[in-house]
């Protein structure tokens, strides 16, 4: 499988993996497909745009004539399927937009896909999703690749119901699918509507840090450079018709998380130890907020071997210097100019 579509690969997880797949594999051919809503941004690509192994296509995957054209003249012969509505605060002010996109645009895609490859077997469906869609734990115990699902907001019933048509395809067309699960991802290249991102930006320029509820909430964060390496193992590796979940081994209450966070940038800009712990704010907690998500990621390092590279606290010192390196980059989505900025770089 040499000529691989990656759907969503100028958002945040899909250019990361993108770039990575790029470099690894240059006898690779890769494809990726993005409609470029607010968080896909190709200035994330623009390293590896020229290279010879690399195309970018702009569409939607709920167009079924673009995804046909799309997998025809590029002989695709696996699909990684990053593209999708992700942030659970949109979910719950635009629940439909999830539904188009999560769950009609899954249901093109497979669609699409069975209609090309027919009955062929030396093909590969493989569908990127979430731990949201197991719901909430309490203080102890972790999802695995088991746990029944039991999604509770508009974002994770629509990762979910996606989830089950990808394992719908596998029992009832024998189409070779794979799915994974993944935790919090973390890194360079999030839009800053997501936590970390958004606190790094606010801190940076001493805006308020909101934090929902008392920031007793906890997730398991992950680096998402070690998310891209646990999908190509995956991709490579796993047998077809497998689940694996892909956790950072990395627990932390938002609250500790976001002191963590104050303490690095006070270090990195030379502030008075404590200056930015005073912007924290705390805000009304948003509807159906899950209390903690944890995954077990023991399948996942048995099977193949995986295991994540970083801890979190050298992961986020990382990514916080990223972003203080890359001021253009977040003032062009603060500000409201990405539309004109991919119109200027990219005719479109």
């Amino acid at each position: 499988m040499k000529n691989i579509l990656i759907t969503g690969g100028a958002g945040f997880i899909g250019s990361h993996l993108v770039r990575h797949f790029i470099k690894k594999y240059p006898q690779y051919q890769i494809v990726n497909l993005d409609a470029l809503t607010y968080a896909g941004n190709l200035a994330n690509l623009k390293d590896i745009e020229q290279s010879p192994n690399y195309q970018f296509i702009k569409a939607d995957i709920c167009d079924k004539e673009a995804v046909e054209k799309t997998l025809q003249k590029n002989n695709i012969d696996a699909i990684i399927h990053l593209a999708a509505e992700s942030h659970v605060d949109r979910s719950i002010l635009d629940p439909l937009a999830f539904v188009q996109t999560n769950i009609v645009g899954t249901a093109n895609l497979l669609l699409c896909a069975r209609n090309y490859w027919k009955d062929r077997q030396d093909v590969l469906f493989y569908h990127v999703s979430t731990d949201e869609v197991y719901g909430s734990l309490g203080e102890t115990g972790f999802f695995t690749e088991t746990t029944p699902y039991d999604p509770h907001s508009p974002y994770s019933a629509s990762k979910a119901a996606s989830d089950h048509l990808v394992r719908a395809y596998f029992h009832t067309y024998k189409m070779p699918v794979l799915i994974s699960n993944c935790s919090n991802n973390y890194g360079s290249f999030q839009f800053p509507e997501k936590l970390i991102p958004l606190m790094i930006a606010n801190a940076v320029n001493n805006k308020p840090l909101p934090v929902y509820g008392k920031g007793e909430n906890v997730r398991d964060w992950l680096w998402v450079q070690d998310h891209c390496q646990a999908i190509e193992l995956i991709f490579h590796k796993a047998k077809i018709g497998e689940t694996y979940n892909i956790g950072g081994w990395n627990e932390w209450k938002n609250i500790d998380l976001v002191h963590l966070l104050c303490q690095l940038v006070d270090t990195k800009l030379s502030r008075k130890p404590g200056a930015t712990t005073q912007l924290i704010t705390y805000v009304k907690d948003r509807p159906g907020h899950d209390q903690r998500y944890a995954i077990d990621s023991n399948k996942l390092a048995n099977d193949l071997g995986w295991k994540p590279s970083l801890q979190f606290e050298e992961g986020l010192s990382k990514t916080i210097d990223w972003y203080l390196s890359n001021g253009d980059w977040v003032n062009n989505i603060l500000s409201g100019n990405y539309k004109e900025y991919y119109a200027k770089q990219y005719g479109g």
